[in-house]
């Protein structure tokens, strides 16, 4: 999937990410859809967005991966005696 691809769906969704976080999703985005390397991503992507079912899940994936980024990050202590 080309990044103009993917900018174009989250413009279709109202969000606006910064290029570190568009490359990181592009990335994410290929490997969960076994995309990597293949020889027409960007083509497999924009068919997949026309189809109601695919297109749910796209659009899923990404709500889930920004509400993964967006989440304040807890780290666990463990309290024990010294």
């Amino acid at each position: 999937m080309s990044r103009q691809v993917l900018n174009a769906i989250l413009t279709q969704m109202g969000i606006w990410l910064n290029t570190t976080e568009t490359q990181q999703l592009h990335n994410e985005l290929l490997a969960y859809f076994g995309l990597v390397g293949a020889t027409n991503e960007c083509q497999a992507i924009e068919n997949a967005w026309q189809d109601p079912y695919n297109k749910r899940e796209i659009e899923e994936f990404i709500k889930a991966w920004l509400k993964r980024r967006r989440e304040p990050k807890r780290e666990e202590i463990i309290l024990g005696v010294v």
